[in-house]
């Protein structure tokens, strides 16, 4: 049962209106224009913002700290063993206590319920650093990133997810794409592709708006003709680490190299990666990936993560400036 729920708070994609996701978008932009001015007025100045995090994270926490500071708010960052929530005290009682001494909440962890039961009963905004099923923190920041990397209009832009269709950033890009009137495509094996209800969500969403739809297991033909190719780690958080053993044979033609992006017949394509990537073997995860399958670089060849065409780290940085959107939305917007 829905107890108190803050209108300022973003569990999913699905929640905004497109005319929500735009003015978003045109708050951080300004936002992020005032960073690089030094003429940033802080809003949230006396807020204390409580980051609970299941999962581990760079970008999200990171991004998340910087915005809350660069505007005047205290954070709290609550790790995976720094709580009692969901272990000896339920998320419901969590929420409770955490809507008393606190004015927002994030929370990264694995079951969208968790986020959901944590709004209902927090009567702060709580937004969704990540779960397994969403990811709109970072949506925000890649259509953002789209926006700086094309002169097109919104709705014409292409772009294309090759890897795991399944997973949290998938399936956002596709209902989010959707939302937008945009051209999306999803280029995965069909036993990866999103479930049946995430594709009907998404094509509920284009019916209004007039987006284009693809999901298709060919990568060759998801790719013609896009304006940004993104993939994401072949085996997410959380997930057993034995996957990489059916991953790695299943999802090879999906990887995105040099040959891929030619396949897009566009030379302006741009690269996208929510990170962290296995593009070389220079981390613990790419080591393994090339002592076990003989690969250097899994999802994305190093040549492609390297190049001019990657904007990976524009990307990276966006989640800051997006994030700080949503924050300070959540106060003034009564969505």
């Amino acid at each position: 049962m829905i107890v108190n729920r803050h209108p300022g708070s973003l569990l999913k994609e699905l929640d905004l209106t497109k005319e929500q996701f735009l003015a978003l978008l045109d708050l951080a932009r300004d936002l992020k224009k005032a960073k690089k001015a030094g003429t940033e007025t802080r809003h949230l100045v006396g807020k204390n913002i409580a980051l609970v995090f299941e999962k581990s994270s760079t970008r999200t926490r990171c991004a998340f700290e910087v915005a809350a500071h660069d505007q005047g708010a205290h954070v709290a960052y609550i790790g995976p063993e720094g709580s009692h929530i969901g272990r000896d005290e339920s998320i419901a009682d969590t929420a409770r206590v955490l809507g008393r001494m606190f004015d927002g909440i994030e929370f990264r962890g694995y079951a969208q319920d968790a986020v959901e039961t944590l709004a209902d009963h927090a009567g702060v905004p709580v937004w969704n650093g990540l779960t397994d099923q969403w990811h709109p923190t970072q949506m925000l920041a890649d259509i953002l990133t789209m926006t700086e990397h094309s002169d097109k209009r919104l709705e014409d832009v292409a772009y294309c997810f090759v890897g795991d269709g399944r997973n949290n950033v998938a399936r956002s890009l596709l209902v989010t794409g959707a939302l937008l009137g945009m051209d999306v495509r999803i280029g995965a094996p069909r036993d990866l592709q999103p479930p049946p209800e995430v594709v009907a969500a998404a094509e509920k969403l284009a019916a209004a708006s007039g987006a284009r739809l693809t999901v298709t297991d060919d990568a060759a033909e998801a790719v013609r003709g896009v304006d940004f190719v993104y993939t994401d780690v072949w085996v997410s958080m959380g997930e057993a680490a034995d996957k990489w053993a059916a991953r790695v044979p299943e999802l090879l033609p999906y990887r995105v190299t040099e040959d891929l992006m030619a396949a897009t017949g566009n030379p302006e394509a741009k690269f996208l990666h929510c990170l962290p990537a296995v593009h070389d073997d220079r981390s613990d995860l790419g080591r393994r990936v090339r002592e076990e399958f003989g690969l250097v670089g899994a999802e994305v060849a190093d040549e492609v993560f390297e190049s001019p065409r990657s904007v990976v780290f524009d990307q990276a940085e966006n989640r800051m400036h997006t994030i700080k959107a949503v924050m300070v939305a959540a106060y003034r917007d009564p969505r």
